[in-house]
């Protein structure tokens, strides 16, 4: 076991020292409060399904979790309405276009297709059972802190910013409720949404989250059972799909581990069984992801052999 934890801190450390000062990318701009994030912030972190925890970097610094705050939302709606429901109302396709494409619910008459984009993300939210707004809202953020922890909380900064500014996705609402792929008034749903990306959370939890996958729902921090287990696959297969937007299906070429990436900068992969990689940096590629995060998580993964596809 020594042998695997050395291995692992090795891992990460070098991860660390070759990427975390990588060039390329720029922040995310269309939302004011990720724009003025420095730059230069990158970290890098592991926790085992054990509950074993290696890190190098800006660790403990706190940034919005934005679009991978849809695998905890899409968790919840799993064990809300069951995988039969949520793949008939949302679906688990690709889309083959930008995460925030109205082009793509138009193409396929207003079926979102996948959680992880903005209109499946929606839809997605507005299948979790809830008699009001509130509620949603906190049932969903109460589902990030189990899966990381109870640290994560809502940033004001960053829903105001979002809020005053999240016009494209309240048409997105609304084109879902047209198309009756809408399960709750469009405008709660588009706002309790907005709410969920704008919590903040550390490259630690966002570890945490893929060991809680990678460990069939138990959080090894908390050692709590958070999600049925027979859920988890479907959580996997949607991040391999889609997790990393137009670059998803790269992602799954060259690094081979289902993923999930936000505009605030975080990056989370899973090993199933084994173990959540999280790394974090804000420049973004034209896509979305974060370039050094991306580098960093592929370079852990590489080093210690991990790729679902390789036959070795």
């Amino acid at each position: 076991m020594k042998r695997d934890e050395d291995g692992i801190r090795q891992a990460v450390k070098q991860a660390y020292t070759l990427y975390g000062k990588a060039e390329g990318g720029k922040n995310a701009d269309y939302i004011p409060y990720l724009a003025g994030v420095p730059s230069d912030l990158a970290a890098v972190a592991v926790v085992t399904h054990e509950g074993g925890i290696f890190a190098q970097g800006d660790v403990h610094y706190r940034f919005a979790i934005e679009s991978i705050s849809k695998v905890c939302s899409l968790a919840l709606a799993l064990e809300d309405v069951g995988t039969q429901k949520v793949q008939e109302k949302i679906g688990a396709e690709p889309t083959g276009l930008p995460f925030n494409s109205v082009i793509a619910l138009e193409l396929h008459e207003g079926k979102p297709l996948s959680p992880l984009v903005n209109a499946g993300a929606i839809a997605t939210v507005s299948l979790v059972k809830a008699k009001n707004r509130e509620e949603r809202w906190q049932r969903i953020l109460d589902m990030q802190q189990k899966l990381m922890s109870m640290d994560v909380a809502l940033s004001e900064d960053v829903n105001d910013s979002e809020q005053n500014t999240n016009f494209h996705n309240r048409a997105i609402a609304w084109l879902l409720y047209a198309a009756g792929s809408m399960y709750c008034d469009p405008m709660e749903a588009c706002d309790v949404y907005t709410r969920q990306c704008s919590t903040l959370v550390n490259t630690l939890e966002l570890a945490t989250l893929g060991a809680t996958l990678a460990a069939r729902g138990v959080n090894p921090l908390t050692l709590k059972h958070v999600l049925s287990s027979e859920n988890i696959s479907c959580i996997l297969a949607e991040m391999m799909m889609e997790g990393l937007y137009v670059r998803s299906g790269d992602w799954a070429y060259m690094v081979g581990l289902p993923a999930k990436s936000g505009v605030g900068g975080g990056l989370v992969a899973v090993v199933p069984g084994v173990m959540g990689i999280a790394a974090f940096s804000p420049p973004l590629d034209e896509a979305g992801n974060s370039v050094r995060a991306q580098k960093m998580v592929a370079s852990v993964a590489a080093q210690l052999g991990y790729n679902l596809f390789s036959v070795a």
